[in-house]
């Protein structure tokens, strides 16, 4: 068999064990990058004026909404039951997917806005 005629050579690393190691690492990296952003120190209340915040129709109280300019909004759609936020139900505020680097109250709402998981 021609696998039996291959010798191993002792404390060598096999290639698809540097791949595999790899992989792994990047994953590990991102994923604490991303816990990072999300609860670190850096993270900053947004502010409604924004420019990002304006264009997305951003308010800190989802009652405040200008329904005119936001025909699609409706007054039990908040940043606490939609799919953005990365807090835990209960949290008063939380980072947000839409606005890295940046916390958003619970209460808020944008025109992004997407059922959670129990919304």
């Amino acid at each position: 068999m021609i696998v039996d005629k291959v010798k191993r050579t002792p404390g060598r690393i096999s290639r698809r064990a540097v791949v595999q190691a790899a992989l792994v690492a990047g994953v590990l990296i991102s994923t604490v990058d991303q816990m990072a952003a999300a609860v670190g120190p850096d993270i900053s209340p947004l502010d409604p004026n924004d420019p990002t915040a304006k264009a997305l129709g951003f308010a800190i109280d989802t009652t405040e909404v200008d329904a005119g300019a936001n025909p699609t909004h409706i007054s039990s759609q908040k940043c606490g039951t939609c799919v953005q936020f990365q807090g835990k139900p209960g949290d008063n505020a939380s980072g947000c997917n839409i606005f890295p680097g940046h916390s958003v109250p619970q209460g808020g709402w944008c025109k992004v806005w997407a059922p959670g998981p129990g919304a």
